[in-house]
C-alpha cells in the first residue's frame, strides 16, 4: 500500500488525533525512513537498512532555524500549535544532536508559543544514552510506543533491530517514575502463515499488568487510520478500544482513545 515520507524539518501544523494542532518536526533524511524498528504499520513505509551516518541528518543549528522561523510566522498570524510533535521519517531520538535540539525547542516554545506542549514519539531503543534520557525528561509529553507486553508479539509488529531486549526497553522506561505517556497500537493480521491480535484476552491480560507496573501518566490507545507498508492489516473497532480503555480507566490511569 502507498506510504510516504516527510520532505521538510518542520511540516504542518496538522490536525492530529492524538495531540491537536500539531507542528510537527522530522529529524531524520527526507529520502528514507531511519529507524531502530521496522513496524508493519508505519506510515512511511519500510526502514532503510542502512547504516546510519551523521551526515544524514539535519543539523541541529538548521532544525533551530526552521522552527524558529515557522514559530514566527504563526505568530504573527496569531496561530499557535498545541504541539511541536518530534515525529516525521523514524525514531527521531537517533539523530546525534537530539539532547541540543531538545533544549533549543523549549527555548523557543517559550519565546513564541508559550502555552504549546513538546511532544516527542520514540520507541524508547535509545534509552540507554543519557543525553537522550535527560533530553526525554524536559518534555511535556514523553510518549513512549510498547504495543505488546509479549517480546514475540513486539518482534512480530515492531520488528527491531539487532540487539533489541525487551527487558532493558523496559527497566530503561521505569527510570522515568511513570513519568511518560504510554502509547500502543492495537491491530490484528497475517505475516505470511502467522496470525496476530494483540487485542486478544491473553495479550491484554499481560499488557493491562504491564500498564499497572509502568504507571504511566496518560495511555494512549490507538489503531490504524492510514496506508500501511505491510497489506492486509486489521483495524481494530472502536468498540473494542473503548472496552480497553476501559479497562485502562479502572486501574487509575487516564487514557485516551483514537478510533
Amino acid at each position: 500500500m502507498a506510504t510516504f515520507l516527510f520532505d521538510r524539518i518542520v511540516f504542518g501544523p496538522v490536525n492530529s488525533r492524538r495531540l491537536g494542532i500539531s507542528l510537527g518536526i522530522n529529524l531524520l533524511p527526507s529520502d528514507r525512513k531511519w529507524c531502530s524498528f521496522n513496524c508493519i504499520y508505519c506510515e512511511c513505509g519500510w526502514t532503510d537498512r542502512q547504516p546510519f551516518f551523521s551526515g544524514g541528518f539535519p543539523s541541529g543549528g538548521l532544525v533551530k532555524e526552521e522552527l524558529k522561523k515557522r514559530l514566527i510566522l504563526m505568530q504573527r498570524q496569531g496561530k499557535f500549535p498545541d504541539t511541536i510533535t518530534f515525529a516525521g521519517n523514524g525514531e527521531p531520538t537517533i539523530h546525534p544532536e537530539f539532547g541540543r535540539i531538545i533544549s533549543d525547542t523549549v527555548e523557543l516554545r517559550n519565546l513564541f508559543a508559550p502555552e504549546a506542549k513538546i511532544a516527542v514519539l520514540s520507541n524508547g531503543t535509545m534509552l540507554d544514552d543519557h543525553s537522550v534520557f535527560l533530553a526525554l525528561k524536559k518534555v511535556d509529553q514523553n510518549i513512549l510506543k510498547v504495543d505488546s507486553a509479549r517480546e514475540e508479539t513486539m518482534r512480530l509488529l515492531n520488528q527491531p533491530g539487532d540487539g533489541f531486549r525487551m527487558d532493558r526497553l523496559l527497566d530503561n522506561i521505569r527510570r522515568f517514575s511513570g513519568k511518560f505517556v504510554l502509547q500502543t497500537m492495537f491491530i490484528k493480521g497475517m505475516i505470511g502463515n502467522r496470525s496476530f491480535d494483540n487485542t486478544s484476552a491473553g495479550e491484554l491480560h499481560d499488557w493491562l499488568k504491564l500498564v499497572e507496573d509502568l504507571n504511566p501518566e496518560m495511555v494512549m490507545v490507538y489503531t490504524i487510520a492510514r496506508d500501511t507498508p505491510l497489506q492486509g492489516l486489521q483495524r481494530i473497532a472502536a468498540s473494542k478500544l473503548r472496552d480497553i480503555a476501559s479497562m485502562v480507566s479502572r486501574l487509575g490511569i487516564p487514557v485516551q482513545v483514537s478510533a
